[in-house]
């Protein structure tokens, strides 16, 4: 391939084993690759080093760019996740932070944001607008980017490159958090973008891509292999299914009983309101399917069931039987509650190893501070068994792939055995398999009587048996009904 403005050689890179062995490729200016492999291939890193962010890496890494070309001379990296900083460059938040109006204020607006990156780039911030509404932006300027949902951050990354149109943008996992419409005009952007001979670089195994991805790649034991599609992707092992562990099982014995009860909700924020007018009832042995857009406000309301939200106080909410604010503490709640979300995972302890992560669940912390009863050491060895993660019991959780990260996660908010999971996009980092494998296992808790509310945008990636549906629009209900027969 001549006049490439990418070409890898003889790329070597290691973390505790090889990653990359005498890796090769290269990229002509204007080409469109999607680019898959199995968690923890190399994916991610391999951006990072084209990014310029790793640099401990063997072989060579060249970037022509077009001299005679309007576009940025830019290599532009848009991460799976979003790390911003408070006003004072510290990344130490904590997991309440966002809906705490004093402590939020630490971070920059969305819109500082933006006008820091367009004057960074010496960008025109007309040449923004139009990307501003149809990723439902234009009423974000002012919103702290504490308060910003997982979704929410992710287009606010997009944002920044379409706005900067780069030789070459790679982007990681593109539509993750994403809801349908945004999906669908960040396909149509890709495409308008192909208009201006940038090179577009896809990380992702999913079935769903632009339509104008013309090459197919994947990274297989260290090496580049060439696929026609993504379908020809490599594939984790198919999980063998496991009984429940025994604790898990037989949750029915109070089914029907009330576990949450919102009536007339309204949460505001200054002048912008977030939810208006909210009733609902969660009874035992039901499964909701939470949906909405993106800012529909499924966080702020997720927020109140779990106790993290302040202005909990000032509605009318009942959890477990229970009118909020009547001497009940956030721990009680807590610990009726297993959750699971992006952001919690955020502000998660990295440096705990998988024991003491799953083994955090029973206490509601952050890491694991105390010690473990008999009872408590038989539990984490029978889920450490289900979720085949014993292997990595002692490992760091910021040492394996994000997929695995998450079924950790997964684990933590099953081990207490708790009367309501909370599920937020529990599926985000996870390939085909591992989600396949998951969803499975929220089926088999659902037969057991499992009371649950599960978010997800992605309708070919939901459990089957979810018996109940409420959906947001703009802070309100839109609907709110019984789903026949388990049937989505």
């Amino acid at each position: 391939m001549s006049n490439s403005i990418l070409k890898i050689s003889n790329l070597n890179f290691r973390y505790d084993k090889p990653i990359f062995n005498d890796f090769n490729w290269e990229i002509a200016p204007g080409e469109y690759w999607m680019l898959g492999g199995l968690s923890g291939s190399g994916k991610t890193t391999l951006a990072k080093i084209i990014s310029g962010e790793i640099k401990n890496y063997e072989g060579d890494v060249e970037v022509s760019f077009n001299e005679n070309s309007a576009l940025p001379k830019k290599v532009m990296y848009v991460s799976n996740w979003f790390q911003f900083s408070n006003l004072e460059g510290d990344r130490n938040f904590y997991y309440q932070q966002r809906y705490n109006q004093q402590a939020k204020n630490d971070t920059l607006t969305v819109f500082a944001e933006l006008n820091h990156f367009g004057k960074e780039e010496d960008l025109n911030f007309e040449t923004l607008e139009p990307y501003l509404k149809p990723f439902g932006f234009e009423n974000f300027k002012n919103q702290q980017l504490i308060e910003l949902s997982s979704g929410e951050h992710k287009k606010l990354q997009l944002l920044k490159a379409l706005w900067l149109k780069p030789q070459i943008l790679m982007i990681d996992q593109p539509y993750t958090g994403l809801d349908v419409k945004s999906r669908q005009f960040l396909n149509q952007a890709l495409e308008d973008f192909m208009k201006e001979n940038i090179t577009l670089i896809l990380i992702s195994n999913d079935d769903e891509y632009p339509e104008i991805v013309q090459y197919f790649v994947e990274i297989e034991n260290g090496k580049l292999l060439h696929r026609n599609s993504p379908k020809e992707f490599s594939k984790g092992e198919e999980r063998t299914p496991k009984p429940l562990p025994f604790f898990l099982k037989n949750n029915q014995e109070n089914e029907g009983e009330n576990l949450i009860r919102l009536n007339n909700i309204n949460i505001s924020y200054g002048e912008k309101q977030v939810l208006r007018n909210i009733d609902w009832e969660v009874n035992s042995g039901e499964q909701w399917l939470l949906q909405g857009h993106n800012g529909s406000g499924k966080s702020t309301l997720l927020s109140l069931l779990n106790g993290d939200h302040p202005q909990a106080y000032a509605n009318e909410i009942y959890l477990f039987g229970q009118k909020r604010g009547s001497g009940e503490s956030i721990w009680d709640i807590k610990e009726k509650i297993g959750m699971i979300s992006p952001e919690l995972h955020w502000y998660f302890d990295m440096n705990a190893n998988v024991g003491q992560t799953i083994a955090s669940g029973f206490f509601d912390s952050m890491s694991l501070y105390q010690k473990l009863s008999f009872d408590q050491h038989q539990q984490l060895e029978q889920i450490l068994f289900f979720f085949d993660l014993k292997e990595v019991k002692n490992k760091k959780l910021h040492t394996l792939p994000l997929g695995k990260q998450r079924l950790a996660l997964l684990a933590r908010t099953l081990i207490k055995k708790p009367k309501l999971l909370i599920l937020d996009e529990p599926c985000q980092g996870m390939d085909g398999e591992q989600t396949q494998y998951f969803n499975q296992v929220i089926d088999d808790l659902a037969n057991q009587g499992q009371s649950l509310i599960y978010v997800g945008h992605f309708e070919s990636q939901l459990p089957q048996k979810l018996s109940h549906k409420l959906v947001l629009e703009n802070g309100r209900t839109t609907i709110k009904t019984k789903i026949k027969e388990h049937i989505l």
